[in-house]
């Protein structure tokens, strides 16, 4: 179909080059059933908006990839059977409206996209959906009216921005006790369901100001009173004082996959693995462990940190050049040339005891003493070194690009603030992605290791880093021999770290339980009893 003969709409938008498009009525209905959607449409790339509906649209073409530009899609009240993988590639997507259709399933492709905050599949004939524990903008999730016979996958703490969740009128029979990982969520409505018990944890939910529990199969008559005939408040209250919290972590270590971890000790797991395997043994947070708190000021700069600390560590002068070549190889492989991420590595004896603050500095007023320079300096000295040296280099060398860190001095060019990583005397240990102070360098005397990865793109890329990093540290030869069962395999201890804002709300734990999924690399993980 050439662009003349395309609908009146659709034409259009191609001349005035638009960025939005709403079709929608019985006009565009009569068009869609004489010969379906007008191709020309997905050849309008410039769209960020689309709205199709209350048509007999049945079938959404495999060349909706093509409208990459999109940032919402709406498509209700349509006649919707089945959505194309090819959905996936629309990774701008902050709004996705596909309710009152007739879905019954997902693409798995909606795990995935970086920049959704709300996500609207009522009325439609759904069963289940996939995890969204990828998707860490997502604000409002409605499931509400569908068939599901399961909670949603959606209780993990890295959703630190889901404050509502509309999935009455389903099947689902329990509310999982991992629902307290959602520390910002403030709307549940769960109302015409198959609950019978409300667990404890359900209160745990610090924001939580609306609840409806309403038309369920409460088991407890009083809290059923209540849910008929109070407000929210005295309902949280309740369940708070009298609803047991579950004694089982069964539903609290579920997995991205929706598949249940079982409850055991340390002791238990070790007599089900097998011993020709390398071992990483991850150990929960103590009241001991450091937290990082992160403020507001690094958000709009590099916003995104985890971190853990690895111990037993046992270099010698050959290893800890491996090591250093390792962290080179990933910065440039998974790191994406520390694009999407960076890895910094501290000896943990060196950070004075507290918690750690991750923020953003004027240049002017953050000082550095950086990794093998004798003298303390502030950023922007810094920067205005490296960048002589920079420039400096290239014109000996006969060169057009930078060489080593001064390759990395672009992505901080023009900012008025710099990431910085802090100890709890607020000593700068870390700018990245340039350097690490000196004053934490590890060594090949290093034994306990505190390691970093920051990014500004997710949480969910510092874990990938992060996984990749400890796979890669416990198959080499860094450990204490003397610590380990067998000499041919190695065993690595990781210590969990957590995530906070300056309000102390939960951002993330890593390693959680969703982390460092390495059977098939030989490896197996054994995990102390998972925080709740």
């Amino acid at each position: 179909m050439t662009l003349k003969d395309s609908w009146e709409a659709v034409r259009q938008a191609a001349d005035e080059n638009r960025h939005e498009l709403v079709l929608t009525g019985t006009s565009v209905s009569k068009l869609i059933e004489k010969s379906g959607l007008d191709e020309n449409l997905f050849d309008l790339h410039n769209l960020n908006y689309l709205c199709i509906t209350q048509t007999c649209l049945q079938i959404i073409p495999d060349e909706i990839e093509k409208l990459t530009n999109l940032t919402t899609l709406v498509l209700h009240s349509n006649q919707i059977a089945t959505l194309p993988d090819t959905i996936g590639k629309l990774i701008k997507i902050k709004l996705l409206d596909c309710s009152r259709n007739k879905l019954t399933s997902l693409p798995q492709a909606l795990d995935n996209f970086p920049q959704l905050s709300t996500m609207n599949f009522g009325s439609n004939l759904l069963r289940s959906i996939p995890s969204q524990s990828a998707n860490i903008k997502l604000n409002i999730l409605d499931l509400s009216n569908n068939r599901l016979e399961t909670f949603p996958d959606v209780c993990y703490a890295e959703l630190v921005h889901l404050s509502e969740i509309y999935v009455n009128g389903n099947r689902i029979t329990e509310i999982p006790a991992a629902i307290s990982q959602l520390q910002v969520l403030k709307v549940l409505n769960i109302a015409d369901n198959l609950i019978s018990v409300v667990p404890g944890e359900l209160a745990d939910c610090g924001k939580l100001k609306e609840i409806n529990l309403k038309d369920n199969k409460l088991t407890d008559k009083r809290l059923l009173k209540l849910v008929n005939q109070c407000r929210s408040k005295q309902v949280l209250d309740y369940v708070k004082l009298h609803c047991p919290k579950c004694q089982s972590s069964a539903e609290v270590g579920r997995s991205k996959k929706g598949k249940k971890n079982q409850k055991l000790s340390e002791s238990e797991n070790a007599n089900k693995v097998d011993n020709l395997t390398h071992k990483l043994r991850i150990l929960k947070v103590a009241d001991s462990t450091p937290v990082i708190k992160v403020t507001d000021s690094v958000k709009s700069i590099r916003p995104y940190i985890a971190a853990c600390i690895v111990r037993n560590m046992n270099f010698t002068e050959a290893s800890f050049k491996r090591f250093i070549q390792l962290q080179t190889k990933l910065h440039d492989g998974i790191c994406d040339r520390r694009n999407a991420a960076t890895i910094a590595t501290h000896d943990f004896k060196l950070i004075p005891s507290g918690d750690l603050t991750y923020t953003a500095m004027r240049p002017a007023e953050l000082q550095i003493r950086p990794l093998m320079r004798n003298n303390t300096c502030t950023a922007e000295a810094l920067f205005q070194q490296l960048q002589t040296e920079a420039d400096n280099l290239r014109k000996e060398k006969k060169r057009n690009v930078y060489s080593g860190i001064h390759k990395y001095l672009y992505m901080l060019e023009g900012k008025p603030l710099f990431p910085c990583f802090l100890d709890s005397s607020q000593r700068v240990i870390s700018l990245p992605p340039i350097t690490n102070s000196d004053v934490t360098k590890m060594s090949s005397s290093t034994e306990t290791m505190f390691v970093e990865v920051t990014s500004g793109i997710s949480y969910t890329v510092c874990r990938k880093v992060l996984d990749e990093f400890l796979k890669e540290l416990v198959t080499l030869d860094f450990i204490n021999i003397s610590e380990q069962e067998d000499t041919k395999y190695n065993n690595l201890i990781v210590e969990q770290i957590k995530v906070v804002d300056t309000e102390g709300n939960l951002k993330l734990v890593y390693p959680s339980r969703v982390d460092l999924n390495l059977d098939e690399h030989s490896i197996t993980v054994l995990r102390e009893q998972q925080m709740t």
